[in-house]
């Protein structure tokens, strides 16, 4: 199984000022196979993009982008920031990138031709669930992929982020069941309800889900992450053991 970090787990760091450049090391250190660089998390993009994509194709690292904005506005219309953000994977040499799907239901644009202005040909595209109603609903992501899939030759896919299920409310096992066909990629987390209060915990197995039984719902030939603070790196390499080992790797 290909395993990613998402630069979630290194919250602390980050907040003491440790660069997402530092944390491609400490990635391959840790014996993953990539790192999911969070664009809220870079100060000088410019320079540190271009520091990632050198320092991940020394250590032989995939790196994925996510990016907390949507694919289409309030108002329905492409989002214009588009480019920007695929320019900016470019830089760091970039396997997927991430979106959420924002007001597709307002959209009456030419979707292939919108499409069409991204390098879909050498990023592959995915959407996720989110914690909101407009973007982290089956119904929302299903109605955006079918209409892709439906207008385009664009190859677009779907995250599937379990804990976030926990959030909007959903059947996170439907939700599998729903969205298999377009999965391209797995967000692992789990969320524990604390006297009416949800919260991402830091281990896979404290919470709601039992994810190794939600997994036989899903595709397995697809990269996984990890995408939830950890404290220490001793942590981190337990909890890659345990994914490891729950999914038969």
């Amino acid at each position: 199984m290909t395993l990613i970090l998402n630069t979630w787990i290194f919250e602390a760091a980050v907040q003491r000022g440790t660069s997402q450049v530092d944390l491609v090391q400490r990635t391959a250190d840790l014996g993953a196979d990539g790192i999911e660089v969070r664009r809220e998390y870079f100060t000088d993009l410019p320079r540190e993009t271009a520091a990632v994509g050198q320092a991940a194709r020394q250590l032989g690292l995939i790196v994925n982008y996510s990016v907390p904005d949507e694919v289409f506005l309030d108002d329905g219309t492409l989002n214009p920031k588009l480019p920007t953000y695929f320019a900016e994977g470019q830089a760091m040499g970039i396997s997927k990138i991430k979106f959420n799907t924002g007001h597709f239901d307002r959209f009456t644009g030419d979707l292939a031709a919108g499409l069409a202005q991204l390098p879909l040909d050498q990023i592959e595209m995915n959407v996720e669930n989110d914690q909101t109603p407009v973007s982290g609903t089956v119904s929302a992501i299903r109605t955006f992929l079918d209409a892709v899939h439906a207008q385009t030759a664009a190859n677009l896919g779907y995250v599937y982020d379990l804990g976030n299920w926990a959030f909007t409310h959903g059947d996170a096992v439907a939700a599998a069941k729903a969205l298999a066909p377009y999965t391209h990629y797995i967000h692992l987390k789990n969320t524990a309800d604390h006297a009416g209060t949800l919260v991402t915990t830091d281990d896979l197995d404290t919470g709601l889900y039992d994810w190794r039984a939600l997994l036989t719902n899903l595709p397995h030939d697809v990269q996984f992450a990890l995408e939830y603070p950890m404290a220490t790196d001793e942590q981190i390499r337990q909890q890659i053991q345990l994914f490891r080992a729950g999914v038969g790797d």
